[in-house]
């Protein structure tokens, strides 16, 4: 084909003198511009630039301009079923995930009215009653085309242990009663269990540095990626029924196996010390507190309660103080639940924080460094720590909230625990007779806690930051535990709209990326054609006969002035002339005259030999 391209290009009856600038690039310097341009090279090489840029264009149009199509959303449902209620969380994460963890957060929250679902021990049939109105508003929140494969998840934590522990068969009856419920809705429903308190205080954890930032972060180009140099927050729970503290310990090595556990998320593994104190949360912990009050009073129905405001005084039946596995060794032999108890509050703050004392057993600890209370191992707490759930509530209604020094939690204890109940309705701006009689107990606990038992000073207290969310979010164990869940839920790609359909892509990739080629391949040729002719560039040059050497340089001046005389040159197959041969200026016996130059040629040598070099054949004379 490229035979055929360059004899089309060529003049007819051989190749002729080409130009050289016909030969390969590197000597197109010596050429000449005005050469260049009369030459097909010029529009080859056009043809050629002009397609490697359409090329790269249609490239860069393709990898640069293509859409990403979000895969979309995900859905999860956890309900946190605690001691005193359940609390629905509707979470939301990119079905893309990053390095298998999804970025969830929170969309919607219901709390399910009425107590925790361990209350319901003795009528496990009515405990999934009260989720009713909550779940119907889930229903709202997640699209209905994502019901099938939204995850819902119930995690029972304290109350349920405790009733586990009390009465295995009672907890076994409420959660099939919800399970029964369960199978009903619209989702896909993953089961319902009670979770350890290991596992809380580690959810507690991962939800806490999730929500500070400390595993993910967004780079100028909006990608998730790990901060640099981010340390972690240790994580501090009080719940009804249970307390639990967790962070990453110094010295991972000198952990306890069972306080020791290993978290992975977005590609980072982290070890934890985590410990959780059953029958520790603030509710079971005044139920202790009580109980010790009615064991050291004179009167078995009439108690002083220093930490009740001046002015209060509440009977309540013995059974809602003892009927608790964690009071139940404390019940008095008077015992009855129906029995009951007249408390009567003195608001004495510093008895008040002594009383309190008793519920810790601190002396199990004593002269031990890496010791909380209880007899507990602890290795030293460090760096920065989030109290979220009772540690903030009582924060709040102490006028408290963030980072604070223990001396300010101290003055707005004494100053809160003095105040007469009639004054509290005033301080409260959401006042509740349950929770307003349980803020001075609940604040001294709190002392005792963190600063004997969890080793707090000081210098270390004001790292600590009583939260209850950060944006939209809640600060509890429910959202580390959906995060967590979604390590085991495949992530699905996201797919990329091209600007250019595969096929015409292929196609036009194909036809520009050939005609480079065949532009290379034609210029080749016409350099090897070119350097063809230069080597040959005069017969004279390549062929002369040493004894006509002197009329070299005649034989080609005539030869020059021939190829312009108008006369035909004569050979032995000329015809013959008209005239006669002395009147024909191309006569060998006379002079030529060269059209333009005004001066005669010398005769052209009757040499045998040049006229073979010339090409004629035969001798001289028959010309």
């Amino acid at each position: 084909m490229l035979m055929t391209v360059a004899q089309s290009v060529l003049p007819p009856g051989g190749p002729g003198p080409l130009p050289a600038v016909l030969m390969c690039l590197p000597a197109l310097p010596t050429i000449g511009l005005e050469s260049l341009f009369r030459t097909p090279a010029i529009v080859t090489l056009a043809v050629l630039a002009l397609s490697i840029v359409v090329l790269m264009t249609i490239t860069l149009v393709q990898t640069h301009h293509s859409e990403l199509i979000p895969p979309g959303l995900k859905y999860g449902v956890v309900l946190d079923a605690g001691s005193s209620r359940t609390t629905v969380y509707v979470y939301q994460w990119p079905a893309e995930k990053e390095n298998n963890t999804g970025v969830v957060s929170q969309t919607f929250k219901c709390s399910v009215k009425g107590p925790g679902i361990s209350s319901y021990a003795s009528d496990p049939q009515d405990a999934p009653k009260a989720f009713e109105d909550c779940m119907q508003r889930v229903q709202q929140q997640v699209p209905a085309h994502l019901h099938r494969s939204t995850h819902v998840h119930l995690g029972a934590t304290a109350g349920m242990r405790l009733l586990r522990l009390q009465n295995k068969t009672a907890a076994d009856e409420v959660l099939a009663s919800i399970q029964s419920y369960f199978k009903s809705q619209p989702f896909d429903f993953r089961g319902a269990q009670i979770i350890s308190g290991q596992e809380e205080g580690m959810y507690g954890w991962i939800t806490t540095n999730y929500l500070k930032g400390n595993f993910l972060e967004k780079d100028l180009w909006h990608m998730w990626v790990h901060p640099h140099g981010a340390g972690t927050s240790g994580a501090l729970d009080l719940g009804g029924a249970s307390t639990q503290i967790a962070f990453v310990a110094g010295d991972a090595g000198m952990l306890n196996t069972s306080d020791a556990v290993q978290v992975t998320l977005y590609g980072y593994t982290y070890t934890l010390y985590t410990h959780s104190f059953l029958c520790y949360g603030q509710n079971e912990a005044q139920k202790r507190f009580l109980a010790s009050l009615l064991q050291n009073s004179s009167s078995g129905t009439h108690v002083t309660n220093p930490c009740y405001p001046q002015g209060y005084r509440v009977t309540v039946p013995m059974g809602q103080v003892f009927d608790s596995l964690c009071t139940a060794q404390q019940r008095p032999a008077t015992y009855g639940p129906l029995r009951g108890i007249a408390f009567e509050g003195t608001g004495d703050p510093w008895l008040c924080r002594e009383k309190v004392a008793s519920v810790f057993d601190f002396g199990a600890c004593r002269g031990q460094e890496d010791c909380s209370f209880n007899g507990v191992y602890q290795p030293k707490v460090q760096g920065p720590f989030v109290a979220f759930a009772g540690f903030y509530y009582t924060a709040s209604a102490l006028n408290l909230s963030g980072s604070f020094s223990l001396d300010a939690f101290n003055a707005s204890v004494w100053s809160f625990c003095s105040q007469a109940w009639a004054e509290l309705p005033l301080l409260l701006p959401k006042f509740n007779e349950v929770y307003a009689r349980s803020y001075c107990f609940s604040a001294h606990y709190i002392y005792h806690l963190l600063v004997h038992g969890y080793k707090f000073t000081h210098e270390t207290w004001p790292q600590i930051r009583f939260e209850k969310e950060v944006g939209n979010s809640s600060i509890g164990w429910s959202l580390g535990y959906m995060l967590s869940l979604t390590n085991r839920i495949p992530a699905t790609s996201a797919l990329v709209r091209l600007s250019i359909p595969p096929p015409a892509f292929v196609g036009l990739l194909t036809f520009f990326s050939a005609i480079p080629l065949m532009s290379l391949a034609f210029l080749a040729f016409l350099c090897s054609v070119s350097r063809t002719e230069k080597r040959s560039e005069h017969p004279l040059k390549h062929t002369v006969d040493p004894a006509t050497s002197q009329s070299s340089a005649a034989a080609s001046g005539w030869a020059t002035a021939l190829s312009g005389a108008d006369c035909r040159q004569h050979s032995p197959a000329s015809p013959p002339l008209s005239e006669p041969c002395s009147s024909c200026p191309c006569h060998p016996g006379r002079g030529i005259e060269a059209p333009g130059l005004g001066q005669d040629l010398p005769p052209l040598p009757h040499s045998k030999g040049v006229w073979e070099m010339q090409g004629f054949g035969g001798d001289a004379e028959q010309g």
